[in-house]
């Protein structure tokens, strides 16, 4: 709780939010798919609502006047292993790992926006995964870098929730929220503290502050009571789905679906605005039998460029497909859910054959207006093309303005 302007005590200005009051606060969501994507059939062409995608986008293209397709950016980190894990164990850092078994990394992107943002919300963030996280050592490098793209600390992965039933109850288990108790109450003992340290005439100002905030969350019961409350809400205050099962789903369908329903109701429920969610591992093991494709786990069928691996890349677009659905469907004001987040899909290579000289990066949404949408963005050529310029202006729609992120100093402005 701010204090007012005293005469005994110095004070530190802060940046205005860029919400307005009744404005629904920006989302970000950060996808992952693991060992690239067809070769052939990653692509965009053209601007706008005609712009052509290749296959393995074609689930986007209801959205395509909200879509940002992004071409050319890379990790410099991540061309120093040439494996899976090295590259994935940066992707939303673009720092350096640590080899031979060691863990350091970088603190991602997702969670210093959860640092800064996550104040506001239940949950700092949520992070989701749809495959075990695998501690073995691969190559001189431990796979824990392939199983995690959150990173709390440099040696710290943020713990990855891959039970639906868990995941629901980090949202809804605790009934007892900060707002339900008067934030007088809660910082009374810290006002007393400060009330020695201030002259008399301070004092009076502050009992006069306290006494007006009082006042304020009166009038705020009373209008609740009332339904008189007025500004932007959450869509739900309470679940509008089913707690899942315990235990771990067997059908990757069913565990995928249940996952996106699970951060679409965190979003909507505003009970975090961060969410990554890990369609599967680096390197990863999982079979299709629901797509007739059950003779070859993922990573090894990502190293052809088959009908049978676009079947499997097209699932997981599906996924994004699915979330972006569900989130302009819920109406915040004269927006959507969905234009007021951004929803990024991402894999630490662009193709199965671990070319990492580029990544593959679609966004959808348009971060409460501050993103175009229906953009087709080209940075190959350019030769400040590092990945963590679109972190930087990720963070900068977030509300996060800092001047450099991991390697980069400039966020893409065309963002």
């Amino acid at each position: 709780m701010a204090l007012p302007w005293l005469e005994s005590k110095s004070v530190w200005g802060s940046p205005a939010s860029p919400n307005a009051e009744n404005e629904a606060p920006v989302r970000m969501a950060i996808l992952f798919a693991g060992c690239g994507f067809h070769r052939h059939e990653w692509w965009a062409k053209g601007q706008g609502a005609s712009m052509e995608l290749g296959k393995v986008l074609e689930p986007l293209l209801p959205f395509r006047d909200r879509l940002t397709f992004v071409r050319g950016l890379y990790n410099e980190q991540a061309l120093k292993g040439n494996i899976h894990s090295s590259q994935t164990g940066n992707l939303l850092s673009g720092a350096p790992l640590a080899s031979g078994g060691t863990i350091r990394s970088g603190t991602s992107v997702d969670q210093l926006v959860a640092q800064m943002v996550g104040r506001s919300t239940k949950l700092p963030s949520l992070v989701l995964g749809c495959e075990k996280s695998n501690p073995s050592v691969h190559k001189n490098y431990s796979m824990l870098y392939s199983s995690h793209i959150s990173w709390s600390s440099p040696t710290t992965p943020t713990p990855l929730e891959v039970y639906p039933a868990l995941a629901f109850d980090q949202l809804f288990k605790d009934s007892a929220e900060l707002g339900d108790q008067s934030v007088l109450d809660s910082i009374l003992e810290d006002a007393q503290d400060v009330r020695r340290t201030i002259s008399r005439t301070d004092q009076r100002k502050l009992d006069e502050y306290l006494n007006s905030v009082r006042e304020v969350e009166l009038r705020i019961e009373r209008a609740g009571q009332r339904r008189e409350l007025q500004g932007w809400r959450p869509t739900l205050t309470e679940p509008n789905m089913n707690r899942p099962n315990d235990g771990y789903p067997q059908d990757i369908v069913e565990h995928m679906r249940l996952m996106s329903d699970i951060l679409v109701l965190a979003f909507q429920t505003d009970t975090t605005r961060v969410c990554t969610l890990k369609l599967n591992n680096d390197h990863g093991t999982l079979r299709f039998p629901h797509l007739g494709v059950d003779y070859m786990i993922h990573h090894l069928l990502s190293h052809s460029d088959t009908d049978d691996w676009l079947k499997v890349n097209q699932f997981f677009l599906e996924q994004m497909a699915y979330i972006a659905k569900r989130l302009d469907s819920i109406q915040e004001g004269e927006r959507t859910a969905l234009d007021n987040s951004m929803v990024m899909l991402c894999s630490s290579m662009l193709n199965g054959h671990h070319d990492a000289t580029q990544l593959p990066v679609v966004m959808l949404g348009r971060a409460g207006g501050r993103i175009q949408g229906g953009q087709n963005l080209d940075y190959l050529d350019n030769p400040n093309r590092q990945m963590c310029r679109m972190y930087l202006t990720m963070l900068n729609k977030m509300g996060v303005n800092i001047d450099q992120f991991g390697d980069a100093r400039a966020p893409l402005d065309e963002v």
